[in-house]
């Protein structure tokens, strides 16, 4: 502590510093206070700060002396002297055993008083009996431990793990090691939840080889599951049939088996890939699957056919010309490996225009005996060839080969075959008999589809000569006669303005007398009506109809008038409602509205 100087003479230059408080006690003589410790093993974890009072006297401390005191904070540094300590003896935890690899167990934590990295710890297990199915890890601030799943576990296989942690200060000071051990340990305890888990088959994967002969409802093997959960439910067993679309496979539900449900061709399929399921009686949840590869292994069942069943001879072959090649396909040897025999069936062995040669490497030649044939005569030639392979059962195919007459024209050295006349292989005509009974056919076609169109083109003629008999601008237009907009009533006579029907109809008197061939005196109404008569009768169009068929017009017989406003007066002053009173009862409350009939008594 240092004390000011402050400009005195004599005695008063020498200070007394003296702590007035605390267990730091010193006097000190000098202008400077030095602030030592007075009490040995001071603990920081049990008093961090101290707070001291101290005095300064001049006069060397003598009584008469001015004084001055000030307050001083001592603060304690940590050291690492205070080993970590786990609070609990015995820590218990629990993980379903359907918990994956890395999963989180819990968190254990250890104290220390000590703090910074001074109270850095780690931890890790040094015994028990989970050692290989738990880890431990201390988190990034080195202050608890995370225990994680380190392998699969298994309720059924051990439901309970003991598990010994230990914990140490990473940062250790060695002149204090004499106040350790700095290290401390516990027990975690770990069980094992039950969870419901699907069946395990018994294999992981089950493979059979079979024969494609063999027959319907054999077993080709059977499969075996069974509950992992302590209460071992029965099990069921299926085929998934999106794995099986040709249902070539059945499953028997209760043993296991897999049958043959479908006669197997290796030729069509050779692997089945099937997917068997096997599900808690139960708990219909709880579902397990294992492949079945089963390998459908070859038989000699499919006979040889030649790969080629038509061929082309030059009308001059010579004798002893080599004219085809035989090549032959066996389904049970896509790859060509067996050996395969050629021959002409026995009847046609003695054949005078060709022979057949093998040629010992699965080919054959056809040879021809003798030449000029004539294709008038005989246009193609039909050989029966038979093919056998040397397996067993050995399998013998019988093919026909055609062989078409064709005229060959010089070409250099080269022979350029082309077909003259050739008959059609299904009917035996010839191309201009063919030709003769399509323009048979065509012609009378033709010739009805132009009658069809003149006599669509002059019905459109004839209907575009008819004209309505009006001019366009005194009209009684369609629209007008089919109006059906309701107005407001029958009093109301100025919503629609009449006049200049009627005046259409004085001036069109004369005009529909010569274009009708009727008297003047017909309405114009009655003229429109007639004149689409004419064309309707005149239309023989299939339906939609014109809107003028369907048109309900009153005609003149009717006992009550006509209701149109085409025939009312433009104004109705001077309306006569006298006629309501002889229509009945019915029109009663009518005739009362009008003013035709006196209110006696309510309606």
């Amino acid at each position: 502590v240092i004390c000011s100087m402050l400009p005195s003479y004599g005695s008063n230059r020498c200070r007394c510093i003296t702590p007035l408080s605390c267990a730091l006690r010193r006097t000190v003589l000098t202008p400077t206070g030095i602030l030592r410790v007075s009490l040995p093993s001071m603990d920081r974890e049990q008093r961090e700060q101290y707070h001291v009072i101290v005095q300064a006297k001049d006069t060397g401390g003598q009584e008469g002396g001015l004084t001055s005191t000030a307050t001083v904070t001592v603060t304690l540094s940590d050291i690492n002297d205070s080993p970590p300590r786990f609070t609990q003896e015995l820590y218990q935890m629990s993980i379903s055993e359907s918990a994956a690899e890395g999963s989180v167990i819990g968190y254990i934590r250890a104290e220390d008083q000590d703090v910074g990295v001074n109270a850095d710890m780690c931890y890790s297990i040094v015994g028990g009996d989970g050692q290989d199915i738990f880890d431990i890890s201390t988190d990034p601030t080195h202050r608890f431990a995370i225990i994680t799943v380190k392998k699969a576990l298994d309720f059924e296989t051990r439901d309970c793990y003991t598990l010994q942690v230990a914990v140490a200060n990473t940062q250790l000071d060695s002149r204090y090691l004499s106040l350790g051990p700095f290290t401390n340990a516990t027990n975690v305890t770990v069980t094992v939840e039950d969870v419901s888990e699907p069946p395990v088959f018994c294999e992981p994967l089950y493979y059979v080889e079979v024969p494609e002969d063999l027959g319907v409802g054999v077993e080709l093997l059977m499969v075996s599951a069974r509950d992992p959960d302590v209460t071992n439910d029965s099990i069921r067993y299926f085929i998934e049939r999106s794995s099986d679309p040709g249902r070539f496979f059945s499953m028997d539900t209760f043993t296991g088996s897999l049958l043959t449900e479908r006669a197997l061709d290796r030729e069509e399929i050779q692997w089945h890939n099937i997917t068997v399921l096997a599900m808690e009686l139960n708990d219909l949840s709880q579902i397990g699957s294992v492949s079945v590869i089963v390998k459908v292994k070859d038989v000699n069942d499919n006979p040889p056919r030649l790969w080629k069943s038509e061929a082309f001879v030059c009308n001059d072959a010579e004798s002893g010309k080599l004219i085809h090649t035989l090549r032959a396909v066996d389904l049970d040897d896509p790859d060509g490996i067996q050996r395969l025999y050629y021959s002409l069936e026995p009847e046609a062995s003695n054949n005078p225009n060709f022979s057949l040669r093998d040629n010992q490497d699965n080919t054959a030649g056809i040879f021809v005996k003798r030449g000029s044939f004539s294709i008038e005569e005989q246009t193609s030639f039909h050989l029966t060839i038979l093919v056998w392979d040397e397996e067993s059962p050995i399998q013998t195919g019988t093919s026909t080969l055609t062989l078409h007459m064709c005229q060959c024209e010089e070409n250099g050295k080269d022979r350029a075959c082309s077909t003259k006349v050739q008959e059609l292989r299904t009917f035996g005509l010839t191309h201009h008999t063919l030709a003769i009974i399509l323009a048979c056919v065509i012609i009378p076609l033709a010739a009805t589809l132009i009658t069809l169109s003149l006599r669509k083109w002059h019905r459109r003629k004839s209907r575009r000569r008819t004209r309505y008999p009006y001019s366009a601008d005194t009209s009684i237009r369609e629209n007008i006669v089919i109006y059906n907009d309701e107005g407001g009533g029958e009093a109301d006579t100025k919503a629609f303005d009449l006049h200049v029907l009627w005046e259409g109809k004085a001036r069109q008197g004369a005009k529909c007398a010569i274009a009708c061939g009727v008297g003047c005196g017909v309405s114009p109404l009655d003229e429109y009506i007639l004149v689409r008569l004419k064309e309707v009768d005149a239309d023989i169009r299939p339906p939609p109809y014109d809107s003028i068929r369907g048109y309900a017009y009153e005609g003149e017989g009717s006992r009550t008038g006509s209701l149109s406003p085409l025939h009312s007066s433009p104004s109705s002053s001077d309306q006569d409602y006298e006629f309501l009173k002889d229509w009945g009862l019915y029109f009663r409350k009518l005739a009362l509205l009008y003013g035709v009939l006196e209110r006696k008594e309510p309606l």
